[in-house]
């Protein structure tokens, strides 16, 4: 479970230049927020929805307030991609991903330099002296089309290309788990978007051939938590 800071409920007047958003928050009026969110949110958002802010004290921030959580009517999407893999990694230590348990090790956004290929970082490397050391790449998981939740909302170069350093990692002896966190309550089951961005689907079904694992699990908002309540079936 992972602690959030205070959490100050609000509603979402509108997104724009990809990283703002205005919200309305009570007795102190419209405020410019942060929106930590490189996506397109499809589902994710909506004028008059209400919100969730977290404020910093820090001076050196342009923008004091981030936008965190929206309610798209049957319960909180986490929107704030940066508490993801810590959410991830706390849930590891504690045993909550059955896929992952027995990994004491954790260690965030790793280097890797293979042969042939230039300098990359997946966002987990865990070990434990008697089993593999795995790399695990995470992706916070927000879109919604039916009951399916599904990655990506956009074409993703950058995430095709992590599927195939992750291929090269079991390649080279190691684990390699793509761990799709499903950041919402809604969605019976995960499918990749293969209507948005074929190419991703077709390099994770063929990444998965070559022995990646697909981890789907659960997140939930709970007051000021973030926590992994479960897995999600995996569709494919």
């Amino acid at each position: 479970m992972l602690l959030l800071p205070p959490l100050s409920p609000g509603t979402l007047i509108k997104r724009y230049k990809r990283f703002l958003a205005d919200v309305e928050l009570p007795d102190i009026g419209i405020v410019t927020a942060h929106c930590p969110n490189t996506g397109a949110m499809t589902s994710c958002w909506a004028p008059g929805a209400p919100a969730l802010l977290s404020h910093s004290d820090n001076p050196k921030r342009k923008l004091p307030w981030t936008l965190e959580c929206v309610d798209m009517g049957r319960g909180w999407v986490g929107v704030n991609t940066s508490r993801v893999n810590l959410a991830i990694g706390a849930a590891i230590r504690h045993g909550a991903i059955e896929a992952l348990d027995d990994y004491p090790v954790i260690h965030g956004e790793p280097r890797v330099a293979f042969d042939g290929h230039p300098p990359s970082r997946f966002d987990l490397l865990l070990e434990n002296g008697s089993r593999r050391p795995c790399y695990v790449e995470v992706k916070n998981t927000t879109l919604l089309v039916g009951e399916a939740v599904m990655f990506p909302d956009a074409v993703t170069e950058r995430g095709r290309k992590h599927l195939e350093l992750l291929a090269l990692a079991v390649k080279r002896g190691f684990r390699g788990v793509i761990l799709f966190a499903v950041n919402r309550p809604e969605g019976r089951w995960f499918e990749p978007a293969a209507a948005i961005d074929p190419r991703y689907a077709d390099t994770l079904d063929r990444v998965v051939e070559a022995g990646v694992e697909v981890v789907v699990v659960r997140l939930r908002h709970a007051g000021d938590t973030l926590a992994v309540t479960g897995s999600v079936h995996y569709a494919r």
